[in-house]
């Protein structure tokens, strides 16, 4: 080991503090403004379709890029790349936090996401090149952790900070972070060394970014219009006709932006499934419950901010446990343990009514919150660990942008489903709750519930098999051993 590498070692745990400094500013960011749109319309004299924009444009620039930076970082350097990210964050924040426009607020936003999607698309390589095997799924535990923080804290975070201060300061309490962060960057971070000598694949940059950009547009703006309208109808087909021209791009580039070789690899295949499977089913009930708590239980947002605090809390607590147990027992074990759980604690909470005591709620969130604990830190080591280290950016990006297209998806057929099946039950259309009706309620977020309880039952039942079919393998290499062994 070299000098620097040593040192790098040395510092691995602080270099991690830094990663989640930034992870946990990226992922809030996407959702701590949620709570202050309100307020930011009123003070804007703008309506709510506009100010949602704010919301929508980092989560499009995001998803755009992610996949961009994963590659850059393997090209530049992660650390350089992951750099940049943190200074384009930091004036993205800085200028959201000075202006009263609009259009202005809206850039600033989308600068804000390009810079949290570096950090994002490197911030697992760079941890996973710094730690040994055996510490590495409880570093990537505690990243894992700190990004559903992130987006789980966000709203109750944001209520507090728009009551006490301006909403600007949402946005402001990011620039003495970033530049702490920066400035820890250039003394311990690993240094990026030579650049490859290789091109960016520019062309399957482009078609992806139209694809993430229509799908991300279609999916927001069918929410408001209906999916059955003709003008988003017209957008899933130009995201679906750009994403089969980029995979065709992709396999005929020397040095595509994504090798889709990687995918070869059936355990990092089904990770990445299964990580999409578990973030479309826990952001589906992170959508419902403030409806629930606040509408159906006539809960104040006050209360509902505090019930909602619990289960990052109990994720704080299991998720790096799970990144300290992969370490020890292996991974696979867990990510089963992991689905069964959040399966049960979402098919629980569908069987409960208007009337059930809150405290039946509380628990099953509980169950299904340790089993996303168990699950998400195990799996990411699992995706990180599959791949060589000159794939380790590309494979934190693509890690990431599945976290993020599956939050977004989860959040939009949660509503689909919800509306469609109040519609149903009530006799006519709505897209809000109905007053006095708490059972037209309840019988719509059944339905979701079982919908994300089944899909991560299915989650569970691909795990199971993968487990399986790992022991088997295992079980073939042993007696092969034993069987030469016998030959000497």
């Amino acid at each position: 080991m070299s000098e620097t590498e040593s040192t790098v070692f040395k510092n691995r745990w602080v270099i991690l503090v830094n990663v989640l400094l930034a992870t946990f500013m990226a992922t809030l960011d996407g959702s701590i403004v949620n709570v202050a749109l309100p307020v930011m319309s009123q003070k804007m004299h703008v309506s709510m379709g506009e100010i949602e924009w704010v919301v929508t444009s980092f989560l499009i620039a995001v998803a755009a890029t992610i996949l961009i930076f994963g590659r850059l970082g393997d090209i530049i350097g992660k650390t350089k790349v992951f750099q940049f990210g943190v200074v384009l964050f930091t004036i993205g924040s800085l200028l959201c936090g000075f202006t009263d426009s609009l259009p202005i607020l809206v850039a600033a936003r989308v600068l804000q996401a390009i810079g949290a999607s570096a950090t994002m698309a490197t911030s697992q390589g760079i941890i996973t090149h710094v730690f040994p095997p055996n510490e590495r799924g409880r570093a990537l535990g505690v990243i894992g952790t700190f990004v559903a923080l992130g987006a789980m804290a966000g709203p109750p975070l944001g209520g507090m900070i728009v009551s006490a201060v301006s909403w600007k300061y949402i946005f402001l309490i990011n620039v003495p972070i970033g530049i702490i962060v920066f400035i820890m960057t250039t003394k311990i971070f690993p240094k990026s060394g030579e650049a490859k000598d290789e091109k960016m694949d520019v062309k399957g940059a482009v078609l992806f970014a139209i694809t993430m950009v229509a799908l991300f547009v279609a999916i927001g703006q069918g929410q408001n219009t209906g999916y059955n309208n003709p003008i988003i109808i017209s957008v899933f087909i130009l995201s679906i006709i750009s994403f089969i021209l980029f995979i065709i791009v992709e396999k005929k580039s020397e040095l595509p932006l994504l090798q889709l070789n990687i995918f070869n690899n059936s355990l990092f295949s089904i990770s990445i499934g299964c990580a999409f499977i578990a973030f479309v089913a826990i952001s589906a009930s992170n959508i419902i419950l403030p409806f629930y708590f606040q509408d159906a239980q006539k809960l104040s947002p006050a209360v509902t901010g505090i019930l909602m605090m619990v289960s990052p809390i109990v994720l704080a607590v299991v998720a790096p446990f799970s990144g300290y147990l992969s370490d020890k027992i292996g991974s696979l074990i867990l990510t089963l343990i992991g689905l069964t759980l959040s399966s049960l604690g979402l098919l629980l909470i569908a069987m409960l009514d208007a009337k059930s005591p809150l405290v039946f709620l509380m628990a099953f969130i509980v169950i299904m919150t340790i089993g996303n604990g168990m699950f998400q830190s195990p799996n990411t080591s699992l995706i990180m660990s599959t791949v060589s280290k000159d794939k380790l950016g590309i494979a934190g990006s693509i890690n990431a942008l599945v976290r993020n297209v599956g939050m977004v998806a989860g959040t939009s057929l949660a509503t689909l489903l919800l509306y469609n099946r109040m519609s149903h039950k009530i006799g006519y259309r709505v897209i809000d709750y109905v007053n006095g009706r708490a059972d037209v309620f309840m019988y719509g977020m059944r339905y979701v519930y079982l919908f994300a309880g089944i899909i991560s039952a299915i989650g569970a039942i691909i795990t199971g098999i993968r487990f399986y079919n790992s022991k088997k393998i295992n079980k073939n290499i042993e007696d092969q051993i034993e069987f030469q062994e016998g030959i000497k």
